[in-house]
């Protein structure tokens, strides 16, 4: 009877997200071209892309801006939504009678994903500058021009 007991316990804890999965995440960025920096409002930044950042927690909601010269600046929003994985641990959880699991997994994010993973994005070239116009040619002033007659 010890056993299973002990077996049910450890198959419990074992189907919980937030053991099996973690509750961070590494987010990745892709640009083209590559080479553009990139600022999230988690205060996250990254000098050329491509980059990851190795620890995000899974249920972040959060702005990214990317900036290269000569391109249109792009932000965008990542959210987060609930993850294949995470959901069959919560399922888990409830099918073995782990409520604790089941509040500390919907606490802390485990059975999120931040979407999308990677983001990529393609830049979009600024308009190149108009040309600049041709100067006039200066007005002649006849007053100030020889009479024809002392041309040689």
């Amino acid at each position: 009877m010890r056993l299973i007991l002990v077996a049910l316990m450890a198959l419990s804890a074992a189907s919980c997200a937030t053991i099996t999965r973690g509750t961070r995440e590494a987010f990745t960025v892709n640009t083209i071209p590559s080479g553009a920096r990139v600022e999230t409002s988690l205060g996250l930044t990254c000098a050329a892309t491509p980059c990851t950042f190795p620890d995000v927690r899974r249920n972040s909601d959060f702005t990214v801006t990317i900036i290269k010269e000569g391109y249109e600046t792009w932000t965008g929003t990542v959210t987060h939504q609930t993850a294949g994985g995470g959901a069959a641990g919560m399922a888990g959880n409830v099918v073995f009678g782990g409520l604790i699991g089941v509040a500390v997994d919907a606490g802390s994010g485990a059975t999120q994903e931040l979407v999308p993973n990677p983001l990529n994005v393609t830049l979009t070239p600024l308009p190149a500058p108009a040309p600049e116009p041709e100067p006039e040619p200066a007005a002649v002033d006849p007053a100030t021009q020889p009479a024809p007659s002392e041309i040689s």
